[in-house]
């Protein structure tokens, strides 16, 4: 059975740091880039950040970039978003994707100011 299991959200002040974790039950999983979408209220969920399946490469939304970081570990199925510099506006329900296909449940992350 699939599952995304994400964790690590929760409240932080602004400039504060958090990090992400998404553990992946995915067959395959090795094979098959990883993401981070999020969603505010009356927000369409957009994507934060990407990474290949290897890991080499990575992409991020413009308005994430020099702040966020995204990393995998593979002998672990694992994803991680590490978020530093934290803004009010960074304020959403943080989703694990995999292959565009496969979603996790979602965490909170909430940015005071």
């Amino acid at each position: 059975q699939v599952q995304l299991v994400e964790s690590g959200g929760g409240l932080v002040q602004a400039g504060g740091s958090l990090r992400l974790s998404c553990v992946a039950s995915v067959r395959g999983i090795r094979t098959y880039a990883m993401g981070w979408f999020r969603q505010a209220p009356g927000n369409e969920r957009e994507s934060v950040a990407t990474i290949s399946a290897a890991g080499g490469a990575t992409s991020y939304a413009d308005s994430v970039k020099g702040r966020f970081t995204v990393s995998r570990d593979n002998t672990k199925n694992t994803a991680y978003l590490q978020m530093n510099n934290l803004k009010p506006e960074d304020t959403a329900v943080y989703y694990c994707n995999v292959a565009l296909y496969y979603w996790g449940q979602g965490t909170q992350v909430t940015v005071s100011s």
